[in-house]
């Protein structure tokens, strides 16, 4: 879900992804970039997200991926799942 977030955003390469959810995050998530580029995998083959080969502000060619429109309408499951999930637990949480 934060992947797909963050490739909502704007088309971004597999380190920015790293770097956004850390700045995004306050730096409470690290992304190992050992686990990113697995779920990007996942993600492009589901047809999430899409990936297209760039030049980064470095001068150097990378892969970036934004999302699709199947990925907006999954990004947009994820949070209600996610936002129920997160109800759920306040319930649990606040019963005396």
């Amino acid at each position: 879900m934060l992947i797909l977030k963050v490739a909502a955003l704007r088309p971004i390469h597999g380190y920015g992804i790293v770097q956004r959810l850390q700045q995004m995050s306050r730096d409470a998530l690290q992304i190992r970039q050992g686990s990113l580029y697995p779920a990007l995998y996942r993600l492009e083959n589901r047809g999430w997200l899409k990936a297209e080969w760039k030049q980064t502000e470095g001068g150097r060619e990378a892969k970036f991926y934004s999302l699709t429109k199947v990925g907006r309408q999954q990004l947009e499951a994820e949070k209600e799942g996610w936002k129920r999930l997160c109800d759920a637990i306040s319930l649990v949480l606040d019963t005396d």
